[in-house]
């Protein structure tokens, strides 16, 4: 299995090579060749299988240059650190209706899925190609990306990280999680600034051929633990093949009957790796692109015009405070008939003068399958008051939104749907102590206990206490400071 760049289709790797780039060099992103085919034999052996040994089969069919044993050891490394007997389980509220939880590992969001197996798949890419030397991963967060790529690579030998957020733009847990984070080989910076004030940045990096040459005097090479690196989207396809698996084992659907996915959306990653499962023979039901407030998405699907000239709005649901969704250019090149030049062309018109359209014949083809929606704050406060009331179900803002937009979809009766649930509430004590209880706590910690009472939900273990941790980064530096402080750290060994 090779892959290709969105933007110049002579650029063609190995799965190794790019995980170990992160990012093509002419700025374009990784994507497979072909999509192995999944067969109703290996539907059958899935259905047989545990959560991990998914994962390991899911992945040996793209990383034709790993082994199942070599995978299935990462995994029961990376999901061995979970809490519970499954790593993403799902749960039935309703008839039809199933959340599937993917923050049961070691920081409580969804990015564990892939973060916990990022850190084996980089170490061991970068055996198999020779690279020998340190590594540095630059990342831009929202909000969960930062905690759980420290968490993942903390203390990895031959790695360092760097993360940059938006100092105004995560909720007080994640921040506290992130600036309180162990590990030797960790740094993260505040920037004045939004998600994507940080990701173009980030992106700039990987594309400047004389940082490259700064940071090589230093002893590193780049690499990213966003979801533009394949191996951090990768991962995250087995969790839709596993929730189709459990499914059918809970005898909720039969082979072949499809099913919907609604998926609180930002970056995009998400529900691509939704979409690359269904490419792989997952059968074809909806995907529902959810958005809150920074609705360009939304718009996108709509309208066919990608249009950032908009007003960022700050949410209760910071990780999808996204306005430039990354990933969205991997699937423009699938819908395109994967033409490298017109991607290339949207990707530079898109930073020349912030929007780029798609043919009206492209946007019905990406309307067949994905439905979209949008949900502001009072409404995603809303939803998780109801589902609480109703099913006495805890939401977090993201879920939340996710959640308001399937109420809004005509869709089929008696086709189940499954709604992505990417963080766990205690991550946002304070928005979902308002919704559900009309109390207004501002303190996270006083928030996640009266949040505790109220509920009776349990607060996860790895948010007990963080309050009591002492602050290692403090760091506030300018937007346009981002490449001289990478070069420092770098220069200094972190």
């Amino acid at each position: 299995m090779k892959y290709v760049s969105t933007r110049n289709k002579e650029r063609v790797v190995s799965g190794a090579q790019a995980i170990v780039e992160g990012i093509s060099p002419d700025g374009g992103l990784y994507v497979p060749q072909q999509f192995p085919e999944l067969k109703k034999a290996d539907w059958e052996k899935l259905c047989g299988m545990d959560y991990t040994e998914r994962a390991a089969f899911v992945l040996s069919l793209f990383l034709d240059d790993f082994c199942y044993d070599e995978l299935l050891t990462f995994a029961k490394e990376a999901y061995g650190r979970f809490y519970g007997e499954d790593p993403c389980p799902l749960t039935k509220v309703d008839e039809d209706l199933f959340f599937l939880e993917l923050w049961h590992g070691p920081t409580c969001a969804f990015k564990d899925m892939a973060l916990t197996m990022l850190p084996h798949l980089l170490t061991a890419s970068k055996r198999k190609i020779g690279q020998e030397g340190k590594t540095l991963i630059l990342t831009a967060t929202s909000g969960d990306t930062g905690k759980a790529a420290m968490e993942g690579f903390r203390d990895v030998e031959g790695t360092s990280i760097i993360v940059f957020y938006p100092s105004d733009g995560v909720s007080d847990m994640q921040r506290r999680q992130m600036i309180t984070q162990e590990g030797k080989n960790v740094c993260v910076c505040a920037i004045k600034g939004n998600f994507d004030d940080a990701q173009s940045a980030v992106k700039r990096i990987f594309t400047s051929e004389e940082t490259a040459a700064k940071l090589a005097e230093s002893g590193y090479k780049l690499s990213s633990a966003n979801s533009i690196n394949w191996g951090r989207l990768a991962p995250q396809i087995a969790y839709y093949i596993s929730a189709y698996c459990d499914l059918l084992n809970a005898g909720e659907i039969k082979f072949g009957e499809r099913v919907d996915f609604c998926v609180p959306t930002g970056n995009f990653g998400d529900i691509l790796a939704a979409y690359y499962a269904m490419r792989m023979g997952m059968p074809e039901g909806r995907l529902i692109c959810a958005s809150n407030s920074n609705k360009v998405l939304t718009d996108f699907f709509r309208s066919g015009t990608y249009d950032t000239r908009r007003k960022f709005v700050e949410t209760m649901s910071p990780s999808m405070d996204i306005i430039i969704s990354s990933n969205l250019e991997r699937l423009l090149f699938e819908y395109s008939g994967r033409d490298d030049k017109l991607t290339a062309e949207r990707m530079n018109a898109l930073k020349a003068q912030g929007y780029y359209s798609v043919s009206e014949g492209e946007l019905a083809k990406m309307r067949e399958l994905f439905g979209c929606g949008s949900c502001d704050e009072e409404e995603t406060a809303e939803v998780i008051a109801d589902y609480f009331d109703e099913y006495g179900y805890l939401l977090d803002p993201h879920t939340a939104v996710a959640a308001g937009v399937y109420g809004e979809q005509e869709e089929e009766k008696g086709v189940p749907c499954v709604i992505v649930s990417t963080a766990n509430p205690y991550k946002f004590p304070a928005d979902v102590l308002e919704a559900v209880a009309q109390v207004r706590e501002d303190d996270p910690y006083e928030a996640a206990k009266k949040l505790n009472e109220f509920s009776g939900a349990p607060v996860p273990q790895p948010l007990c206490g963080l309050d009591k941790k002492p602050v290692r980064f403090d760091k506030v530096i300018e937007k346009g400071e981002i490449e001289n402080f990478v070069l420092e750290k770098a220069k200094g060994g972190l």
